[in-house]
Formats: C-alpha cells, structure tokens, sequence
C-alpha cells in the first residue's frame, strides 16, 4: 500500500522509493525489500515500468500507477483506516497510560 502511495504521488524508481518510505519513518524498508513487491503489484496490473537513461550509469526503471492501482490503494487505504481506527479505540480503552 505505501508503495503505491508513493508510485501515485510520482513515478519512482527502486532506491528513491526505499528512500522516501525510510524518511517517511519506515526505517526498516530496504531497497532489496521492495523489489519482488513491485513485481508482484507489476504482475497484478497495479503499476507499469518504464526505463529512463540515467548520465554515469545503467537506465533506471521508473514505476507509474495504473488506473487499476489507483483503485486498489483507494480500497486499501480504507481498510487501512478502518484497522488504524479500531486499534486507536482499544489503545485508548480502560488502560490509561
């Protein structure tokens, strides 16, 4: 879900999108970490690739949201929000911190 959440914010390759997940607070995301999820929402028809040259080094895969992504990080935010707002009520009941 985070990944899409960034790829519809902007197209991104691989090392940016671990590195904004990290600045984001997501500290324990590695590069390595992403790539079979952005296989696995490429071969779902979520996000498509394209390569753009890069000066000094190999061409670099850019990742795009597909309509069909866009869709389910919709669907996926509201279950997010949902579990986020259920797990916020029980931290909040009876204990008090």
């Amino acid at each position: 879900m985070c990944l899409l959440a960034l790829i519809a914010e902007e197209s991104s390759y691989g090392y940016e999108m671990a590195s904004k997940l990290q600045a984001r607070g997501l500290e324990l995301v590695s590069e390595g970490s992403i790539y079979p999820l952005l296989s696995r929402l490429q071969k779902r028809g979520y996000i498509d690739s394209y390569l753009v040259e890069s000066p000094g080094g190999p061409p670099r895969k850019y990742y795009r949201i597909e309509p069909s992504g866009t869709e389910r990080l919709r669907h996926w935010a509201g279950e997010w929000s949902q579990v986020s707002d259920g797990v916020g009520e029980v931290l909040k009941g009876g204990h008090h911190v």
